[in-house]
């Protein structure tokens, strides 16, 4: 398990961050054997921010492709309680009010595609959580299954809200399992 930081807003805007994601997921690409570690077995995870990245930089496959690197080279997704419009930074950077939902080029939901890597969504309880946070997952695996993809999964926690991340620990650590385990049969 490794775990990266990337630059805040508003010291930076997008892409920047999204570019810090990226880079951090290119090197464990490029580097991860040296350290005894599989590249095929690579795993992107995050929390709310953390979360919008890891979406980002798999669904969108123009990130990682700037190193030469398939998204789909990733063993699979397994974001947490983050938003799949466009974050609600970016809105603000561009001063749209939080309310105002916007699906461009830079949310997950824009990114939808049948091909990309397993998707294990976890988010908290819709009443519990940020604002639309339950409802845009909830869209998101919708769109991913209406496109064909095969291997997506959404998972909500009930009575917790959005900074329950221990909670969602053994449902990362089981889907990492499962996909190993299939990876290792193939």
């Amino acid at each position: 398990m490794v775990s990266v930081n990337y630059r805040l807003s508003p010291k930076v805007s997008a892409p920047k961050y999204i570019e810090d994601a990226t880079a951090a997921v290119a090197w464990f690409f490029k580097n991860i054997n040296t350290f005894g570690g599989d590249n095929s077995l690579i795993f992107i995870s995050g929390h709310s921010a953390g979360k919008y990245l890891a979406s980002m930089i798999s669904l969108d496959k123009k990130w990682l492709l700037a190193d030469r690197i398939d998204a789909n080279k990733i063993a699979g997704i397994i974001p947490l309680s983050g938003q799949a419009i466009t974050h609600f930074e970016i809105r603000k950077e561009r001063e749209i009010p939080d309310t105002q939902p916007v699906i461009d080029e830079l949310a997950p939901l824009f990114h939808v595609r049948a091909d990309a890597p397993s998707l294990l969504l976890i988010t908290r309880d819709g009443e519990l959580e940020m604002l639309g946070r339950y409802e845009e997952n909830a869209y998101l695996m919708r769109l991913m299954k209406i496109v064909g993809h095969k291997n997506t999964k959404l998972y909500e926690l009930d009575r917790f809200g959005h900074n329950m991340t221990e909670l969602t620990f053994p449902l990362l650590l089981n889907e990492v399992r499962r996909i190993s385990k299939y990876k290792k049969t193939k």
